[in-house]
């Protein structure tokens, strides 16, 4: 039986552990996500990881068919997600616990989910964002943090949690760096309701990405990570690979012209996130030189392939150890 750690989100959610497995670009499918919530916390996936849409439909019911406690989908709510519509409502019909925003605004989202009795908690990487969630009625903010995978923020967490608890009535979930119980722990202190851990289920036996990605999470450390604008034309967390060495970390100057134009922004929104889904589609699934693997500066604390299950009853024997090991 999982040992509990109540917080305001367990509470909110209805789930044993205060921790989210991240959604994942190509990573998170139907085995994490089951994984991770019978374990006691809560599995979530991206929308877009399941194309077309009836596979999208169908991972929605396989995973309601095999747990029945809560689990999440991550929608991106700007405008280059021409699928969202759909996939809210499918989710929905498919009674989906908990929507995780990014990357736009989650007013429909927020709405919708709420007349189905669903959570939403939205991406943030500043206190203005956090506070416009909140104010359209969030369920509680992602503060995602330095050090974290994919579209990470520039502030430290030790800065970035306190300060949005300070100014917030709603939960804050800590997500950048976290791969291990005792930094849970140090994230509750700070004042986080729950943690959003991704990097760490990478190297899962559940991920459904090739050996070598896995292997790569396990041999990399903190200084292999580099930040770049090539994937999505956000700044996004990635592993130094040669491929990312040779194309370099910013976007060529025609795509970053045209992103800036206020008449072209929307269709080299289009093209950028086309071109940066193919390169990773690749890497996770056909590793080749041109590899190009997303991943935190967590990469140095993970030391091993392990089951989802294990990786979080791990989290919670480190955390009561860290308990323990504080002064009295």
């Amino acid at each position: 039986m999982t040992k509990k750690i109540e917080t305001d989100f367990t509470r909110l959610m209805g789930c044993e552990l205060p921790l989210i497995g991240a959604p994942m670009f190509l990573v998170s499918n139907v085995e994490m996500v089951v994984a991770i919530s019978e374990a006691g916390g809560i599995g979530t996936f991206p929308s877009l990881n399941f194309r077309p849409i009836d596979k999208y439909q169908k991972a929605l019911s396989e995973i309601r068919k095999r747990t029945k406690k809560p689990f999440g989908v991550n929608i991106i709510v700007n405008r280059s997600n021409l699928r969202q519509d759909q996939d809210l409502k499918l989710a929905l019909d498919a009674g989906v616990n908990l929507f995780i925003t990014s990357l736009g605004s989650p007013a429909k989202v927020i709405k919708e989910a709420h007349a189905n009795g669903a959570k939403v908690i939205c991406d943030v990487i500043s206190l203005d964002h956090a506070l416009k969630v909140q104010d359209l009625g969030a369920d509680g903010v992602v503060a995602v943090g330095a050090g974290a995978g994919g579209h990470a923020g520039p502030i430290s967490p030790l800065v970035l949690i306190p300060w949005l608890k300070e100014k917030l009535k709603i939960p804050v979930i800590a997500a950048g760096g976290i791969a291990r119980g005792e930094q849970m722990l140090a994230a509750l202190a700070l004042g986080a309701s729950a943690v959003h851990v991704g990097t760490r289920f990478i190297a899962s036996l559940e991920a459904g990405v090739d050996e070598a990605y896995k292997k790569a999470i396990v041999d990399s450390s903190p200084e292999d990570i580099v930040m770049t604008t090539r994937i999505s034309g956000t700044p996004a967390a990635v592993i130094n690979t040669p491929y990312v060495q040779k194309i370099g970390l910013e976007l060529p100057l025609p795509l970053k012209l045209l992103k800036q134009n206020p008449r072209t922004k929307r269709y080299a929104d289009l093209v950028i996130h086309y071109l940066g889904m193919k390169s990773l589609e690749q890497a996770a699934d056909q590793p080749t030189w041109k590899t190009v693997w997303s991943a935190g500066q967590s990469v140095g604390l993970v030391h091993e392939i392990s089951s989802c299950e294990t990786i979080v009853k791990n989290f919670v024997t480190e955390y009561f150890d860290a308990v323990n090991r504080l002064p009295k």
